[in-house]
């Protein structure tokens, strides 16, 4: 169980609670918080103070003074006008990830909101109870409106949700699953909305399954270095002590794991004429290392995102000031997610040089052309590679930043805005490409291998080469490949090549 204080998540307790593996309750001290800013707000409205957000109008029309009888109205009016995301919505995980980050902002006792808004939202959690979330419509400031509307829209009884697989209308949803919808009370429609949970929710899943494939990657590689009777003195703890970046000397110890104990290597250390591989095979502790230096940073920026109060205005129970900056804006965690991307792409770049080179018949030492002993009546492997092509071409282009663009938006007022969840959702798409192009050079890598039996590749290479026909067989005759690699992408998302 999951105790929730504002704290800093880590991706992985957010996967947990994602997919329902861990449970959530609210803390103690969190509670007495939350309670302490919540009164912060009543002496607001009982004293007749203006104050942005709990008795104003929002972004352009913050100078319109709202009367007392009307902020209930205000802040229900806020929660459905800003509900007009569209497009397909977000998975499960994402809406769960979303729920679970935006109570912990709550938590944090900077917000103004009641106990009970995140007692409903875990509660919510608990139940199954999952709204429905169109992914486009935000702009990542003033945070993840649109997004964060349509999760509000819930609990206040409107909106969609799915309980126990059904969609349907929101109301019934909590009815069903035996919870009351609640009346939004002064600021707590702004406090449910102002944010960038919708971008780390997005965002921080896709780059746990990025850092996945960090590992994979060297795994393929090295199948793939094998099968091409490459050399590991590249790989040496020297070379990599010499410039000693983390992510290098953490791939580089990697595959001297993979690859020791070769029978492979054994069988031409004492006559290969070549001095050196290919960069693809040569370098793969240099770019891949540098792929997971991107990933570190990634993840740095939303575990501090996770912990941190992100609404407007932000409510200071010790001082009783209520001050209005920028928190919500996105730029963070948009750069972030843009660095991951590229990075992402760079490894996908190199596996598409791994796999051209294991079918190329100018290039492939001496194993079959496009890896089929019958080269001519069969084309073996030659669309494998591209279709590799075609996923890296598709992910350059998704690989282009989104945070260096900028819309004005709400007539100017909002006039730099973070594009982060554009950013979020394009990690995503380039991450389920990055799965595919790993899954075409594992069953590529392990064809290679084939054509080097009897002798047996090292250690970590032929558990991988076990992992790979368990999912897929050896390619005796021509066939349809897109189930193999289909298999083999979901096998890489279930961990089976973690080692």
């Amino acid at each position: 169980m999951l105790e929730l204080d504002g704290q800093r998540l880590s991706l992985e307790e957010v996967a947990r609670v994602a997919c329902g593996e861990e449970g959530v309750r609210l803390s103690d001290n969190a509670r007495e918080r939350v309670h302490d800013a919540r009164r912060s707000v009543e002496r607001i409205i009982a004293e007749g103070r203006v104050v942005y957000g709990v008795n104003t109008g929002f972004g352009k029309l913050s100078d319109v003074h709202i009367p007392q009888d009307e902020l209930r109205e205000l802040q229900l009016n806020l929660v459905r006008s800003h509900a007009c995301g569209v497009g397909r919505p977000l998975s499960e995980m994402e809406t769960r990830a979303m729920m679970l980050l935006r109570a912990n902002v709550i938590a944090l006792g900077h917000s103004g909101a009641r106990v009970e808004v995140i007692e409903l939202l875990l509660a919510m959690l608990e139940r199954g109870v999952h709204p429905v979330i169109p992914e486009k419509g935000s702009v990542g400031a003033s945070g993840d409106l649109a997004p964060l509307a349509h999760l509000a829209l819930v609990l206040i009884g409107e909106g969609e949700a799915v309980y126990k697989t059904e969609r349907g209308a929101g109301g019934d949803a909590l009815k069903r699953a035996g919870l009351k919808p609640l009346q939004l009370e002064a600021k707590e429609g702004l406090a449910l909305l102002n944010g960038t949970q919708g971008m780390a929710a997005v965002g921080g899943l896709a780059l746990h399954r990025a850092e996945r494939l960090a590992r994979v990657a060297d795994v393929a590689g090295a199948m793939t270095l094998e099968a091409l009777l490459g050399t590991p003195v590249a790989f040496d703890e020297r070379i990599h002590a010499a410039r000693p970046h983390e992510g290098q000397l953490q791939v580089a110890a990697h595959l001297r794991e993979l690859l020791s104990d070769s029978e492979i290597r054994a069988s031409h250390i004492e006559n290969d004429p070549r001095v050196q591989d290919a960069y693809s095979l040569r370098c793969m502790p240099q770019v891949h290392g540098a792929v997971r230096g991107a990933f570190r940073h990634a993840r740095e920026c939303v575990e501090i995102e996770t912990g941190s109060a992100t609404d407007n205005p932000l409510i200071f129970t010790e001082s009783g000031d209520v001050l209005s900056g920028g928190n919500f804006h996105g730029a963070p965690l948009a750069l972030a997610f843009d660095y991951a991307a590229i990075a992402l792409v760079d490894l996908m770049s190199i596996a598409e040089r791994r796999i051209d080179r294991l079918v190329n018949p100018d290039s492939n030492e001496g194993l079959p052309p496009f890896l089929t002993a019958r080269a001519g009546t069969s084309s073996g492997f030659m669309m494998a590679q591209v279709t590799a092509a075609a996923l890296l071409a598709e992910s350059r282009v998704l690989a282009h930043p989104a945070s260096i663009d900028n819309v004005p938006t709400d007539g100017g007022k909002e006039d730099h805005v973070s594009m982060g969840m554009t950013a979020a959702v394009k990690l995503r798409s380039v991450i389920e490409n990055a799965e595919y192009m790993l899954a075409i050079e594992l069953l590529t890598a392990a064809e290679g291998l084939e054509h080097r039996q009897p002798l047996k590749p090292g250690r970590g290479v032929l558990r991988a080469h076990e992992a790979v026909r368990r999912v897929a067989p050896p390619v005796k005759q021509d066939r349809a490949l897109s189930k193999d690699f289909e298999r083999l992408a979901e096998a890489i998302r279930g961990g089976e090549f973690d080692f």
